[in-house]
């Protein structure tokens, strides 16, 4: 089992994965890609680049040279994090794999913003959710709904399973997953718009057509790293994920660094703040071991 999970390996991931494994920590490093970094055409404004290099070789750079350190890089998806069954460790899922560690850093991003349907953002808090682990036992015996069409959505339908009378799968003019959990209905059309008086209680469809539903969980594309925090019960503030100096979230174990926590959206923050979480991983992990 990997003591140290990182999600992510951008500047912030790959900077905690070096200091982690110099603490002397297995290190596992998951994700899809580099993110933002890897699309930057050429990085200048950063410390000891002589010439101008693009972030996909300035990515590939830095994780070879955590690689060399011994850390290990897996390309999956996070789709939901937890914690074991007797709560003395942490669990990351993907769309076939588990994920085992006593400590996690979160460093896969700032989150997307929602889909532009009207209606979306003003019923946040009143029938519009981003977790389902967090707000599913709300739903029991009612009808609910997930936006979106990839492994995330899957993974958040099959937390609502258990509790929903009815559970809709809206894509939203998206192919539908090739594996969809039994008892889900799945709906392909385009949204409108989600209509209701203090709360949801309706999404329209672009052809006039709509569905009755007390509860949307909005799980488009992949699992960012609030949604992520927020599974785990970490404090949230606006779109960014709240850490103390140390990078430490109110979650015991729990760090995140980079974009997710709000701030300069630089590689020089990134890489500090990358740094800062794997050195407080480390502590975390050697109190651990003194007390078993």
């Amino acid at each position: 089992m990997a003591k140290l999970l990182i999600i992510g390996s951008g500047p912030a991931g790959v900077s905690a994965a070096l200091y982690a494994r110099r603490g002397g920590e297995a290190v596992t490093v998951v994700s899809k890609g580099t993110g933002a970094l890897e699309k930057a055409e050429s990085i200048e404004n950063y410390y000891g680049l002589e010439a101008p290099v693009s972030g996909a070789e300035l990515s590939r750079r830095g994780i070879a040279g955590a690689k060399a350190l011994g850390v290990e890089f897996v390309g999956d998806e996070i789709s939901g994090l937890g914690f074991s069954d007797d709560f003395r460790s942490f669990r990351a899922v993907s769309g076939e794999d588990v994920y085992e560690a006593d400590s996690v850093i979160i460093a896969a991003g700032a989150s997307r913003t929602a889909p532009p349907i009207p209606g979306l953002r003003g019923f946040e808090g009143k029938g519009v959710s981003y977790c389902a682990t967090c707000d599913a036992f709300f739903y029991r015996g009612k009808t609910a709904a997930v936006l979106g069409a990839g492994d995330y959505a899957v993974h958040e339908a099959e937390a609502l399973l258990p509790h929903a009378a009815k559970l809709l799968l809206l894509t939203n003019g998206e192919a539908p997953p090739k594996i969809i959990p039994d008892g889900v209905e799945v709906i392909t059309k385009k949204l409108s718009k989600l209509t209701g008086e203090e709360r949801l209680e309706r999404v329209i469809f672009e052809d006039g057509s709509g569905e009755m539903t007390g509860g949307l969980f909005v799980a488009v594309g992949t699992a960012g790293s609030t949604e992520l925090a927020r599974k785990l019960g970490a404090i949230i503030e606006g779109t960014s994920i709240k850490v103390d100096p140390h990078m430490a979230t109110n979650v015991p174990g729990l760090f995140a660094a980079g974009d997710c926590t709000g701030g300069l959206l630089q590689i020089a923050k990134a890489v500090y703040q990358g740094a800062e979480a794997g050195l407080s991983a480390v502590k975390y992990l050697r109190g651990k071991k003194s007390t078993g």
